[in-house]
């Protein structure tokens, strides 16, 4: 099938305002604070200013960890970014990731307070910081960056590129769709050849290469992102699928995704996190229950 496009691009591209699509409202070609709004300060040493998305899970999914293993510096206040408000444009946010996307980190355990963004900079900088989920190994430790880099250089044509086509776009095309679910089923062999051979990432060794994988590629096969497990013949993908479903079923894990949550059941939502007795007395089922 041949789609016929009428759209000729101009010579010198103008901000004009975009029709129909996820996000067209707080999308723009340029940078910078919109407006000025101080960000809050809890009472631990890291506050994560995110949301639960794939890349914001990545990061509570982390501190989870890291708090089970008994570290208790990483105690943390998450707090809920709204994207579709422009919170992420607001001059406090701006301060802490001069590029307006979630996740950010303010460390406020140093001497001066360490701001940190990227994802995968969180996990790197939380890994070397408490000394764990990062092999020692001077011959397993570049295996587990290279995976971790894969992740963050891979995904976005799994999110931007396929999942915004497939499920976000307001008109569905058939070229863009073909070419990021081809890239988008490549990678998952990709993973799924390797994963043939072993348990995690970096073999037996459970890591932030996993932490930062996990989000994005389980959500697709598990279902909970742009329901297109069908379409991609997510149980194909067997030993990914294996893989995706021992994370899923770690505690550290269960309690990261409901962290600055807004979507799903209510009892998964856990808005704000500020304690570990949180995730029993402030989910959003009996939040609205109190009301």
């Amino acid at each position: 099938m041949t789609e016929q496009s009428s759209y000729t691009p101009s010579k010198v591209w103008k901000w004009d305002s975009q029709e129909g699509g996820a996000f067209t409202a707080t999308n723009r070609p340029i940078a910078g604070a919109t407006h000025d709004k101080i960000l809050p300060v809890g009472q631990h040493p890291l506050q994560l200013y995110s949301r639960g998305t794939p890349n914001g899970v990545k990061v509570t999914v982390m501190l989870e960890e890291l708090l089970a293993l008994g570290f208790q510096g990483a105690e943390y206040d998450a707090w809920l970014i709204g994207i579709g408000d422009g919170d992420q444009f607001g001059s406090g946010f701006v301060a802490v990731n001069p590029n307006s996307k979630i996740p950010a980190l303010m460390d406020h355990s140093t001497g001066t307070p360490t701001r940190v963004f990227e994802s995968g900079a969180i996990l790197l900088y939380l890994a070397e910081k408490f000394g764990a989920l990062l092999p020692d190994d001077p011959t397993q430790r570049p295996e587990c960056l290279s995976w971790l880099f894969w992740q963050m250089g891979s995904a976005p044509y799994l999110g931007g590129g396929f999942g915004h086509f497939y499920s976000y776009a307001p008109e569905k095309f058939e070229y863009p769709i073909n070419r990021f679910t081809m890239e988008a089923k490549r990678q998952l062999d990709v993973l799924d050849r390797h994963l043939a051979d072993h348990r995690y990432m970096c073999g037996d060794e459970y890591t932030i290469a996993d932490i930062a994988i996990w989000p994005w590629y389980g959500g697709v096969l598990l279902n909970r992102v742009y329901d297109a497990a069908e379409f991609l013949d997510a149980d194909s993908y067997t030993h990914v699928m294996r893989w995706t479903k021992e994370m899923d079923g770690r505690d550290t894990v269960q309690r990261g995704r409901m962290v600055n949550r807004v979507r799903g059941e209510l009892h998964e939502q856990l808005h704000e996190r500020h304690d570990a007795s949180d995730f029993t007395t402030r989910t959003q089922d009996k939040i609205e229950a109190a009301r």
